[in-house]
Protein backbone atom coordinates (compact mmCIF):
# COMPACT_ATOMS: atom_id res chain seq x y z
CA UNK A 1 0.00 0.00 0.00
CA UNK A 2 2.81 2.43 0.89
CA UNK A 3 4.61 1.63 -2.38
CA UNK A 4 1.36 2.10 -4.30
CA UNK A 5 1.02 5.52 -2.66
CA UNK A 6 4.50 6.51 -3.85
CA UNK A 7 3.79 5.23 -7.37
CA UNK A 8 0.59 7.25 -7.50
CA UNK A 9 2.33 10.42 -6.27
CA UNK A 10 4.84 10.10 -9.10
CA UNK A 11 1.97 10.67 -11.56
CA UNK A 12 0.87 13.92 -9.86
CA UNK A 13 2.30 17.43 -9.52
CA UNK A 14 3.30 16.83 -5.90
CA UNK A 15 6.54 18.70 -5.09
CA UNK A 16 7.23 17.48 -1.59
CA UNK A 17 6.10 14.85 0.92
CA UNK A 18 5.91 15.79 4.62
CA UNK A 19 5.90 12.74 6.89
CA UNK A 20 5.36 12.76 10.65
CA UNK A 21 6.99 9.64 12.08
CA UNK A 22 8.55 8.53 15.34
CA UNK A 23 11.93 9.13 16.92
CA UNK A 24 14.12 6.17 16.06
CA UNK A 25 16.70 5.23 18.71
CA UNK A 26 19.84 3.23 18.07
CA UNK A 27 19.77 -0.53 18.51
CA UNK A 28 16.94 -3.04 18.24
CA UNK A 29 13.57 -1.48 17.44
CA UNK A 30 10.07 -2.60 18.32
CA UNK A 31 7.79 -3.59 15.44
CA UNK A 32 5.89 -0.34 15.93
CA UNK A 33 8.98 1.89 15.57
CA UNK A 34 10.42 -0.30 12.80
CA UNK A 35 7.18 0.11 10.85
CA UNK A 36 7.50 3.90 11.06
CA UNK A 37 11.09 3.70 9.84
CA UNK A 38 10.06 1.45 6.96
CA UNK A 39 7.45 3.97 5.84
CA UNK A 40 10.11 6.68 5.75
CA UNK A 41 12.45 4.50 3.68
CA UNK A 42 9.73 3.67 1.16
CA UNK A 43 8.72 7.32 0.78
CA UNK A 44 12.36 8.29 0.22
CA UNK A 45 12.78 5.60 -2.43
CA UNK A 46 10.67 7.67 -4.81
CA UNK A 47 11.60 10.75 -6.85
CA UNK A 48 9.72 13.30 -4.70
CA UNK A 49 11.70 15.02 -1.91
CA UNK A 50 10.61 14.01 1.60
CA UNK A 51 10.71 16.04 4.82
CA UNK A 52 10.46 13.70 7.81
CA UNK A 53 9.67 14.90 11.30
CA UNK A 54 10.42 12.36 14.03
CA UNK A 55 8.57 12.84 17.31
CA UNK A 56 8.17 11.08 20.63
CA UNK A 57 4.85 11.40 22.49
CA UNK A 58 2.67 14.20 21.13
CA UNK A 59 0.74 15.91 23.93
CA UNK A 60 -2.77 16.82 22.85
CA UNK A 61 -6.28 15.41 22.66
CA UNK A 62 -6.46 12.62 20.09
CA UNK A 63 -2.87 11.42 20.49
CA UNK A 64 -3.06 7.71 21.34
CA UNK A 65 -0.22 7.89 23.88
CA UNK A 66 -1.64 10.98 25.55
CA UNK A 67 -5.14 9.45 25.68
CA UNK A 68 -3.71 6.43 27.52
CA UNK A 69 -1.87 8.62 30.03
CA UNK A 70 -5.08 10.54 30.61
CA UNK A 71 -7.16 7.40 31.10
CA UNK A 72 -4.69 5.90 33.56
CA UNK A 73 -4.30 8.97 35.74
CA UNK A 74 -7.96 10.00 35.67
CA UNK A 75 -9.21 6.54 36.60
CA UNK A 76 -6.65 5.09 39.02
CA UNK A 77 -5.80 6.57 42.45
CA UNK A 78 -3.09 3.89 42.79
CA UNK A 79 -0.90 2.88 39.87
CA UNK A 80 1.48 -0.05 39.56
CA UNK A 81 4.49 1.18 37.60
CA UNK A 82 6.63 -1.59 36.03
CA UNK A 83 10.25 -1.20 34.99
CA UNK A 84 9.46 0.19 31.54
CA UNK A 85 8.01 3.36 33.10
CA UNK A 86 11.61 4.41 33.80
CA UNK A 87 12.26 4.67 30.05
CA UNK A 88 12.94 8.23 28.95
CA UNK A 89 11.15 10.17 26.22
CA UNK A 90 10.91 13.75 24.97
CA UNK A 91 7.23 14.76 24.75
CA UNK A 92 6.21 17.62 22.49
CA UNK A 93 3.06 19.77 22.51
CA UNK A 94 0.77 19.41 19.52
CA UNK A 95 0.99 23.17 18.94
CA UNK A 96 4.73 22.91 18.47
CA UNK A 97 4.26 19.99 16.06
CA UNK A 98 1.76 21.92 13.95
CA UNK A 99 4.12 24.90 13.84
CA UNK A 100 6.91 22.67 12.51
CA UNK A 101 4.64 21.02 9.94
CA UNK A 102 3.40 24.34 8.58
CA UNK A 103 6.70 26.17 9.01
CA UNK A 104 8.62 23.73 6.83
CA UNK A 105 6.53 24.82 3.84
CA UNK A 106 8.24 28.21 4.02
CA UNK A 107 11.66 26.76 4.84
CA UNK A 108 13.23 25.23 1.71
CA UNK A 109 16.21 24.01 3.78
CA UNK A 110 13.99 21.34 5.36
CA UNK A 111 13.38 19.61 2.03
CA UNK A 112 14.90 16.12 1.89
CA UNK A 113 15.85 16.09 5.57
CA UNK A 114 14.92 13.86 8.49
CA UNK A 115 14.52 16.10 11.55
CA UNK A 116 14.03 15.16 15.19
CA UNK A 117 11.45 17.25 17.04
CA UNK A 118 10.85 17.29 20.77
CA UNK A 119 9.83 19.47 23.67
CA UNK A 120 12.17 21.20 26.14
CA UNK A 121 12.20 18.32 28.66
CA UNK A 122 13.39 14.72 28.81
CA UNK A 123 11.11 12.76 31.14
CA UNK A 124 10.42 9.17 32.12
CA UNK A 125 6.98 7.73 31.48
CA UNK A 126 6.45 7.60 35.23
CA UNK A 127 7.17 11.32 35.34
CA UNK A 128 4.62 11.88 32.57
CA UNK A 129 1.98 10.23 34.73
CA UNK A 130 3.01 12.15 37.84
CA UNK A 131 3.07 15.56 36.14
CA UNK A 132 -0.29 14.89 34.52
CA UNK A 133 -1.76 14.22 37.96
CA UNK A 134 -0.27 17.47 39.27
CA UNK A 135 -1.61 19.46 36.31
CA UNK A 136 -5.10 18.06 36.87
CA UNK A 137 -4.98 18.52 40.64
CA UNK A 138 -5.22 14.79 41.36
CA UNK A 139 -3.54 12.92 44.20
CA UNK A 140 -2.04 9.76 42.77
CA UNK A 141 0.19 7.08 44.33
CA UNK A 142 2.71 4.99 42.39
CA UNK A 143 3.78 1.48 43.36
CA UNK A 144 6.95 0.30 41.62
CA UNK A 145 7.28 -3.40 40.77
CA UNK A 146 10.39 -5.05 39.27
CA UNK A 147 8.46 -7.33 36.93
CA UNK A 148 5.46 -6.76 34.74
CA UNK A 149 5.74 -8.19 31.25
CA UNK A 150 4.78 -6.15 28.17
CA UNK A 151 2.01 -8.67 27.45
CA UNK A 152 0.45 -8.22 30.90
CA UNK A 153 0.92 -4.45 30.65
CA UNK A 154 -0.91 -4.38 27.31
CA UNK A 155 -3.78 -6.43 28.74
CA UNK A 156 -3.96 -4.03 31.69
CA UNK A 157 -4.09 -0.99 29.39
CA UNK A 158 -6.85 -2.62 27.35
CA UNK A 159 -8.84 -3.25 30.53
CA UNK A 160 -8.35 0.18 32.15
CA UNK A 161 -8.19 2.55 29.17
CA UNK A 162 -10.12 3.07 25.95
CA UNK A 163 -7.31 1.72 23.76
CA UNK A 164 -7.51 -1.49 21.73
CA UNK A 165 -5.30 -4.49 22.47
CA UNK A 166 -3.27 -4.27 19.21
CA UNK A 167 -2.55 -0.58 19.82
CA UNK A 168 -1.70 -1.23 23.49
CA UNK A 169 0.73 -4.00 22.47
CA UNK A 170 2.42 -1.77 19.89
CA UNK A 171 2.84 1.09 22.33
CA UNK A 172 4.09 -1.07 25.19
CA UNK A 173 6.63 -2.80 22.93
CA UNK A 174 7.97 0.61 21.93
CA UNK A 175 8.42 1.72 25.53
CA UNK A 176 11.60 -0.28 25.90
CA UNK A 177 13.22 2.18 23.46
CA UNK A 178 14.20 5.66 24.60
CA UNK A 179 12.80 8.29 22.22
CA UNK A 180 15.03 11.33 22.59
CA UNK A 181 16.13 13.82 19.93
CA UNK A 182 19.55 12.96 18.52
CA UNK A 183 19.90 16.04 16.32
CA UNK A 184 18.62 19.55 16.99
CA UNK A 185 18.83 21.09 13.52
CA UNK A 186 15.14 21.97 13.60
CA UNK A 187 15.68 24.56 16.34
CA UNK A 188 17.77 26.63 13.91
CA UNK A 189 15.68 25.96 10.81
CA UNK A 190 12.27 26.70 12.37
CA UNK A 191 12.82 28.45 15.73
CA UNK A 192 9.86 28.67 18.11
CA UNK A 193 9.25 28.74 21.89
CA UNK A 194 8.87 25.14 23.05
CA UNK A 195 5.97 24.41 25.38
CA UNK A 196 6.68 22.41 28.53
CA UNK A 197 4.84 19.16 29.22
CA UNK A 198 2.90 20.74 32.11
CA UNK A 199 1.87 23.70 29.95
CA UNK A 200 0.87 21.37 27.11
CA UNK A 201 -1.50 19.49 29.43
CA UNK A 202 -3.08 22.73 30.60
CA UNK A 203 -3.54 23.89 27.01
CA UNK A 204 -5.12 20.56 26.07
CA UNK A 205 -7.75 21.01 28.76
CA UNK A 206 -8.22 24.77 28.58
CA UNK A 207 -11.88 25.64 28.26
CA UNK A 208 -11.09 28.50 25.96
CA UNK A 209 -9.87 25.99 23.41
CA UNK A 210 -13.27 24.28 23.53
CA UNK A 211 -14.92 27.49 22.38
CA UNK A 212 -12.26 28.88 20.05
CA UNK A 213 -12.23 26.04 17.52
CA UNK A 214 -15.88 26.14 16.39
CA UNK A 215 -15.90 29.93 16.39
CA UNK A 216 -12.96 29.97 13.98
CA UNK A 217 -14.81 27.53 11.71
CA UNK A 218 -17.88 29.72 11.82
CA UNK A 219 -15.77 32.72 10.83
CA UNK A 220 -14.46 30.74 7.88
CA UNK A 221 -17.99 29.87 6.84
CA UNK A 222 -18.99 33.53 6.87
CA UNK A 223 -16.03 34.33 4.64
CA UNK A 224 -17.25 31.76 2.14
CA UNK A 225 -13.91 29.96 2.00
CA UNK A 226 -14.95 26.75 3.76
CA UNK A 227 -17.39 24.11 2.63
CA UNK A 228 -20.27 24.02 5.16
CA UNK A 229 -20.09 20.22 5.16
CA UNK A 230 -16.82 20.57 7.11
CA UNK A 231 -18.97 21.28 10.18
CA UNK A 232 -19.95 17.62 10.13
CA UNK A 233 -16.42 16.73 11.25
CA UNK A 234 -16.82 18.36 14.69
CA UNK A 235 -16.79 15.59 17.27
CA UNK A 236 -17.32 15.32 21.01
CA UNK A 237 -14.47 13.41 22.77
CA UNK A 238 -14.78 9.62 22.52
CA UNK A 239 -11.92 8.40 24.75
CA UNK A 240 -12.09 8.17 28.54
CA UNK A 241 -15.71 9.28 28.64
CA UNK A 242 -19.09 8.06 29.96
CA UNK A 243 -22.13 8.37 27.71
CA UNK A 244 -25.90 8.15 27.60
CA UNK A 245 -27.28 7.97 24.06
CA UNK A 246 -30.92 7.97 23.00
CA UNK A 247 -32.19 7.34 19.46
CA UNK A 248 -35.84 8.14 18.75
CA UNK A 249 -37.72 8.10 15.45
CA UNK A 250 -39.33 11.44 14.58
CA UNK A 251 -43.09 11.69 15.02
CA UNK A 252 -43.18 15.28 13.71
CA UNK A 253 -41.57 16.71 10.61
CA UNK A 254 -37.87 17.46 10.79
CA UNK A 255 -38.23 21.27 10.90
CA UNK A 256 -40.61 21.10 13.88
CA UNK A 257 -38.19 18.90 15.82
CA UNK A 258 -35.27 21.20 14.99
CA UNK A 259 -37.29 24.17 16.24
CA UNK A 260 -37.97 22.33 19.51
CA UNK A 261 -34.30 21.47 20.03
CA UNK A 262 -33.23 25.02 19.22
CA UNK A 263 -35.69 26.35 21.86
CA UNK A 264 -34.54 24.33 24.88
CA UNK A 265 -33.58 26.14 28.06
CA UNK A 266 -34.06 29.79 28.95
CA UNK A 267 -37.58 30.88 29.80
CA UNK A 268 -39.09 27.84 28.10
CA UNK A 269 -37.17 25.49 30.38
CA UNK A 270 -36.21 21.91 29.56
CA UNK A 271 -38.62 19.35 28.05
CA UNK A 272 -38.06 16.69 30.73
CA UNK A 273 -37.89 17.08 34.53
CA UNK A 274 -37.44 20.85 34.33
CA UNK A 275 -37.48 20.94 38.14
CA UNK A 276 -34.32 18.80 38.17
CA UNK A 277 -32.54 21.20 35.77
CA UNK A 278 -33.56 24.12 37.99
CA UNK A 279 -32.34 22.31 41.10
CA UNK A 280 -29.02 21.60 39.39
CA UNK A 281 -28.77 25.27 38.49
CA UNK A 282 -29.52 26.27 42.09
CA UNK A 283 -26.81 23.90 43.38
CA UNK A 284 -24.38 25.30 40.83
CA UNK A 285 -25.03 28.85 42.04
CA UNK A 286 -24.69 27.71 45.64
CA UNK A 287 -21.15 26.45 44.99
CA UNK A 288 -20.14 29.52 43.00
CA UNK A 289 -21.13 28.54 39.46
CA UNK A 290 -23.24 30.35 36.87
CA UNK A 291 -26.46 28.42 37.47
CA UNK A 292 -29.40 29.00 35.13
CA UNK A 293 -29.39 32.77 35.58
CA UNK A 294 -27.69 33.41 32.21
CA UNK A 295 -30.67 32.12 30.26
CA UNK A 296 -30.13 32.56 26.52
CA UNK A 297 -29.66 35.39 24.01
CA UNK A 298 -32.76 34.54 21.94
CA UNK A 299 -35.42 31.94 22.63
CA UNK A 300 -35.51 30.51 19.09
CA UNK A 301 -32.04 31.29 17.74
CA UNK A 302 -28.69 29.78 18.65
CA UNK A 303 -25.22 30.35 17.29
CA UNK A 304 -21.76 29.12 18.25
CA UNK A 305 -20.49 30.95 21.33
CA UNK A 306 -23.96 31.65 22.81
CA UNK A 307 -24.63 31.01 26.49
CA UNK A 308 -27.57 28.69 27.17
CA UNK A 309 -28.29 28.47 30.91
CA UNK A 310 -25.15 26.76 32.26
CA UNK A 311 -24.11 25.52 28.80
CA UNK A 312 -22.05 27.06 26.01
CA UNK A 313 -23.04 26.48 22.38
CA UNK A 314 -20.13 24.91 20.50
CA UNK A 315 -22.00 24.18 17.30
CA UNK A 316 -25.43 25.18 16.00
CA UNK A 317 -25.90 23.91 12.44
CA UNK A 318 -29.55 23.69 11.44
CA UNK A 319 -29.12 23.46 7.65
CA UNK A 320 -31.85 20.88 7.21
CA UNK A 321 -31.45 20.99 3.41
CA UNK A 322 -28.49 18.63 4.01
CA UNK A 323 -30.96 16.20 5.66
CA UNK A 324 -29.50 16.72 9.12
CA UNK A 325 -28.99 19.35 11.83
CA UNK A 326 -26.57 19.38 14.77
CA UNK A 327 -26.44 21.18 18.12
CA UNK A 328 -23.52 20.64 20.54
CA UNK A 329 -23.49 22.17 24.03
CA UNK A 330 -20.55 22.28 26.46
CA UNK A 331 -21.22 22.47 30.22
CA UNK A 332 -19.89 25.51 32.08
CA UNK A 333 -21.38 24.50 35.41
CA UNK A 334 -19.06 23.41 38.21
CA UNK A 335 -18.39 19.71 37.68
CA UNK A 336 -15.78 17.10 38.63
CA UNK A 337 -15.12 16.72 34.91
CA UNK A 338 -16.35 17.99 31.55
CA UNK A 339 -19.74 17.45 29.92
CA UNK A 340 -21.28 17.78 26.48
CA UNK A 341 -24.87 17.49 25.22
CA UNK A 342 -25.16 16.61 21.54
CA UNK A 343 -28.33 16.60 19.39
CA UNK A 344 -28.31 15.34 15.81
CA UNK A 345 -31.56 15.39 13.80
CA UNK A 346 -31.88 13.55 10.51
CA UNK A 347 -34.99 13.30 8.34
CA UNK A 348 -36.29 10.36 10.40
CA UNK A 349 -34.40 10.19 13.70
CA UNK A 350 -33.18 12.21 16.69
CA UNK A 351 -29.91 11.15 18.27
CA UNK A 352 -29.34 12.66 21.70
CA UNK A 353 -25.99 12.01 23.44
CA UNK A 354 -24.89 13.12 26.89
CA UNK A 355 -21.11 12.75 27.28
CA UNK A 356 -19.11 13.17 30.50
CA UNK A 357 -15.33 13.06 30.87
CA UNK A 358 -14.80 12.51 34.63
CA UNK A 359 -11.98 14.04 36.61
CA UNK A 360 -10.68 11.26 38.81
CA UNK A 361 -12.69 9.04 41.12
CA UNK A 362 -14.95 11.88 42.27
CA UNK A 363 -16.05 12.43 38.69
CA UNK A 364 -17.08 8.82 38.29
CA UNK A 365 -18.95 8.83 41.59
CA UNK A 366 -20.77 11.96 40.40
CA UNK A 367 -21.85 10.31 37.13
CA UNK A 368 -23.00 7.05 38.69
CA UNK A 369 -24.86 8.83 41.51
CA UNK A 370 -26.96 10.59 38.86
CA UNK A 371 -27.76 7.46 36.85
CA UNK A 372 -31.26 7.07 38.39
CA UNK A 373 -32.08 10.59 37.17
CA UNK A 374 -30.51 9.86 33.77
CA UNK A 375 -32.73 6.81 33.30
CA UNK A 376 -35.79 9.02 33.79
CA UNK A 377 -34.65 12.31 32.28
CA UNK A 378 -32.81 11.54 29.04
CA UNK A 379 -35.22 9.02 27.42
CA UNK A 380 -38.22 11.23 28.22
CA UNK A 381 -36.46 14.34 26.89
CA UNK A 382 -35.61 12.66 23.57
CA UNK A 383 -39.18 11.34 23.17
CA UNK A 384 -40.69 14.80 23.82
CA UNK A 385 -38.33 16.53 21.41
CA UNK A 386 -39.05 14.01 18.65
CA UNK A 387 -42.84 13.91 19.24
Amino acid sequence: MRQNFCDWLATTHCKRIIYLGGLVPKGSLSRHLQSRENVDEILRSGSIPVTTFRASIIVGSGSASFEIIRDLVEKLPFMITPRWTNTRCQPIAIRNVIHYLTGCLETPETSGRALDIGGPEILTYRELLRQYAVARGLQRYFISVPLLTPRLSARWLQFVTATTLPLAKSLIESLRNETICQNHQITQLIPQPLISYHQAIELAFARIAQNRVPSSWIDSLSSGKLNPDFLRSIRVPEHGVLCDQQRVNLSSDQKTVIDRVWSIGGEEGWPSMNWAWRMRGWVDRLIGGTGLRRGRRHQQELRAGDALDFWRVLMADRESDRNSARLILYAEMKLPGEAWLDFEITHNQLRQTATFRPRGLLGRLYWYSLLPFHFLLFPKMAIKLAA
